[in-house]
C-alpha cells in the first residue's frame, strides 16, 4: 500500500503522542460489544499471519492461504467454499466464498497477504518478523499492511459463521499475494482469469486513513479512488564515437534536455468531487489563506492563485493534478566514449478523470524532443466509486456511532492499491480500515518499527464486523 497525501496534510495538526489516549472512542467503542473470545480470535488469527513470512524474496503468500483455510475450515466452512489458486510457486491466492440467500449481488472484501521486505539491521527496535507489543502497540513488519485488515475480515467471518449469521448475498473474500512488489499480482489475476468468482456489487479494501488529532479520532478517509499508474520508457540515441572528440550530438544531452523540459511543465489542475471532499476535511483543520485556498477547492472555484499556492506543497499538488517525474536513469557504454544511448524511466500518476491518450500527447509534447523512443505502460484506469451510495452511508453512520468525535470524508489516494483492479472491471471500491492512528504511525508503513495500536486494532475489527453485516442484511 502506497502512502498517501491525506497522512502528510493532517501531520501539522496531529497529536505528537505515540497512542491513542485512553478516553479515545475506538477503546470505548469496541470494550462492551466485542466479546474475550472474538477478541482472542482475532489475536490469534492476527500473531499466525504476522509471523509468517509474505515477503516477496523468502516468503510465500501460499503458506498463509493454507493456514487461513485451515482456520476457516474448523470455523465451519465448507471445503467447496474455500479454494486457493497458485498460478506461480509461493503466490498462493485465497477465495472464501460466504454464501448468502443470493437477494443482491456479492460483497467483496479484497485484502493482501503479502509484506515488504523488512531487515532487523535497518534499524527495527524488535524483530520485524514477531509480533511485538510495545507500550500499548503491536510492531512488526505487516502488523498494519495489511495484515491487520486481512486478520480482522478473517475474524469477522468466522465469528458471523458461528452466530449463524444468514447474509443476504454472497460475501467473497479474497487474499492475494504481490500487491507489494513482483509481477505476480494476485488480485490482478483473479479479475483476469476468476472473474465470475470475484463479481460484486461493490468491495471493502485496503487504502482508508483513520486520524488521531489531540488523541481522538478526527477523521475516516475513504478511499473511492486513486491515480493511474503509467510508466514510460524515453530513450535517446547517438552516433557515439571517442570521447577525446566530442560530437554536438550527445544521448545524454538529448535526454537531460528533454527531461528538463518535461520538469517545467506542469499539467492542468482538475478537481474531482473526492478532492472537493478532502480538502473540505483539510480545512477544518486549518487556518487564515491556506485554509481559504482549501474551501476554494471544496466548492470547485479555486482562483489560479489559490491553485498556485496550494500546489507549492507536493501533497496538495499531487492531490490537484497528474504528475510525471523521472525516476531511473542509464546511459553510457564506457567512461572514454560518446554514449550512443541514454534511457529514462518517468512514472505518471494519472488522475482518474483525466484521460491517458491525453496525457500521452501532453507528456509527449512537453518533451518536445521528437528524436526520442517512447514506450508507455499504463495500468487499467480504475474511475471514481459513489461517493453518495449505501457503502458511504453505512460508514458516516456508524463512524458517528462508534467514532462520534471523527469526521468521514472521501479521498482519492495518489498511491496505487488493488482497488484499481477491481474498479477497472467495474466493481466500485471502498478503502476503508476503522484504525485510527496518529500520522507518525501511519507513516512507519514500509518503514522500520512498522506499529498498530492494540486499542485501535480491536475498534477497527469490531467496526469491520459492524459494517460487513450492515451491507448485508
Amino acid at each position: 500500500m502506497a502512502a498517501l497525501g491525506l497522512i502528510a496534510a493532517l501531520t501539522a495538526t496531529a497529536c505528537n503522542s505515540d497512542s491513542p489516549k485512553s478516553d479515545s472512542s475506538s477503546s470505548s467503542a469496541s470494550s462492551s460489544v466485542t466479546t474475550q473470545d472474538n477478541t482472542k480470535l482475532f489475536h490469534d488469527i492476527y500473531k499466525q499471519l504476522v509471523e509468517t513470512d509474505t515477503t516477496h524474496s523468502t516468503g510465500s503468500t501460499t503458506v498463509a492461504a493454507n493456514a487461513v483455510k485451515q482456520r476457516l475450515l474448523d470455523a465451519g466452512f465448507a471445503e467447496s467454499d474455500i479454494q486457493i489458486f497458485e498460478p506461480v510457486q509461493r503466490k498462493g491466492n485465497l477465495v472464501l466464498r460466504f454464501t448468502g440467500s443470493g437477494q443482491r449481488k456479492p460483497l467483496l472484501l479484497l485484502g493482501h497477504l503479502d509484506v515488504v521486505e523488512a531487515k532487523r539491521e535497518d534499524g527495527w527496535t524488535t524483530d520485524p518478523a514477531k509480533l511485538t507489543e510495545v507500550d500499548g502497540f503491536y510492531a512488526a513488519r505487516g502488523s498494519i499492511d495489511d495484515k491487520a485488515m486481512v486478520s480482522a475480515l478473517i475474524s469477522d467471518l468466522i465469528q458471523m459463521k458461528r452466530e449463524g449469521f444468514k447474509p443476504n448475498r454472497d460475501i467473497v473474500l479474497a487474499l492475494t499475494a504481490d500487491e507489494e512488489a513482483g509481477k505476480d499480482n494476485g488480485a490482478k489475476w483473479l479479475m483476469e482469469n476468476k472473474a465470475d468468482l470475484m463479481s460484486a456489487e461493490y468491495g471493502l479494501n485496503e487504502g482508508g486513513r483513520a486520524l488521531l488529532v489531540d488523541g481522538k479520532p478526527a477523521l475516516q478517509g475513504v478511499q473511492v479512488a486513486e491515480k493511474t499508474y503509467a510508466t514510460y520508457q524515453v530513450e535517446a540515441k547517438a552516433p557515439g564515437g571517442h570521447s577525446s572528440v566530442p560530437t554536438p550530438e550527445n544521448a545524454i544531452y538529448t535526454l537531460m534536455s528533454a527531461l528538463n523540459r518535461l520538469a517545467a511543465y506542469r499539467f492542468p489542475a482538475s478537481i474531482s468531487d473526492p478532492t472537493r471532499d478532502n480538502f473540505r476535511a483539510l480545512a477544518a483543520q486549518r487556518s487564515g489563506q491556506e485554509a481559504e485556498d482549501m474551501r476554494a477547492v471544496a466548492a470547485g472555484n479555486p482562483s489560479p492563485e489559490a491553485l498556485d499556492r496550494l500546489s507549492a506543497t507536493p501533497d496538495y499538488n499531487a492531490q490537484l493534478r497528474t504528475t510525471c517525474v523521472a525516476t531511473m536513469l542509464a546511459a553510457g557504454e564506457a567512461e572514454n566514449a560518446l554514449p550512443q544511448t541514454a534511457k529514462a524511466t518517468v512514472n505518471c500518476r494519472i488522475l482518474p478523470q483525466d484521460n491517458p491518450d491525453d496525457i500521452d500527447k501532453q507528456f509527449r509534447a512537453a518533451l518536445a524532443e521528437p528524436k526520442l523512443t517512447i514506450t508507455p505502460k499504463v495500468d487499467p484506469a480504475g474511475g471514481i466509486s459513489p461517493t453518495n451510495g449505501e457503502v458511504m452511508s453505512a460508514i458516516t453512520s456508524l463512524t458517528k456511532e462508534m467514532f462520534p468525535t471523527a469526521a468521514v470524508s472521501s479521498f482519492m489516494s495518489t498511491g496505487a492499491t488493488d482497488s484499481k483492479y477491481a474498479r477497472s472491471k467495474g466493481i466500485p471500491m471502498y478503502g476503508i480500515s476503522g484504525l485510527f492512528m496518529v500520522p507518525a504511525d501511519a507513516g512507519r508503513i514500509h518503514g522500520v518499527n512498522e506499529r498498530a495500536p492494540i486499542a485501535g486494532l480491536e475498534a477497527s475489527r469490531e467496526f469491520l464486523y459492524r459494517l460487513i453485516k450492515q451491507l448485508s442484511q
